[in-house]
């Protein structure tokens, strides 16, 4: 019986080892744009590699829309433009910005207009069957 017991704190001290290992990203400063009366919504945020191999966003969801993707937003010939980016990899020791003007997390088919100091969950599907959940404060249109 002493032994059953050893092995089972074995298991859950090397459980809690894995728990308590470097994330496999790190978030930041994550926000959403309100856009009154608008069934769509952009989410931004700064993620960082800490850990010793790249590790790629393959997709985003959230319960507050019915979609999420990631997209680019650049200027061509003058004219703004926005297209759908695959997954995004962050190699070791690389921080990426997801900001107004550039890549951010599209979120359409709002399921409810977003108010300013709302919080969205962000689900990040990382692979691997564990995704991280990022929650992100919904800030006013004119807000920088």
């Amino acid at each position: 019986m002493r032994s059953v017991v050893a092995a089972y704190l074995l298991v859950l001290s090397w459980s809690g080892l894995a728990q308590g290992a470097t994330p496999a990203l790190e978030i930041s400063n994550a926000w959403v744009r309100a856009v009154p009366g608008s069934t769509v919504a952009a989410a931004y945020f700064s993620v960082h590699n800490p850990g010793p191999r790249t590790v790629a966003i393959l997709s985003v969801s959230s319960p507050a829309a019915r979609g999420a993707m990631i997209h680019d937003s650049n200027i061509v010939n003058g004219r703004a433009t926005m297209r759908p980016h695959g997954q995004l990899s962050l190699a070791p020791g690389q921080t990426l910005t997801l900001a107004p003007g550039g890549s951010h997390v599209m979120l359409t088919d709002l399921v409810h207009p977003l108010s300013a100091g709302e919080h969205v969950p962000l689900i990040l599907d990382l692979g691997g069957g564990t995704p991280l959940t990022v929650t992100a404060t919904v800030r006013p249109l004119d807000a920088p």
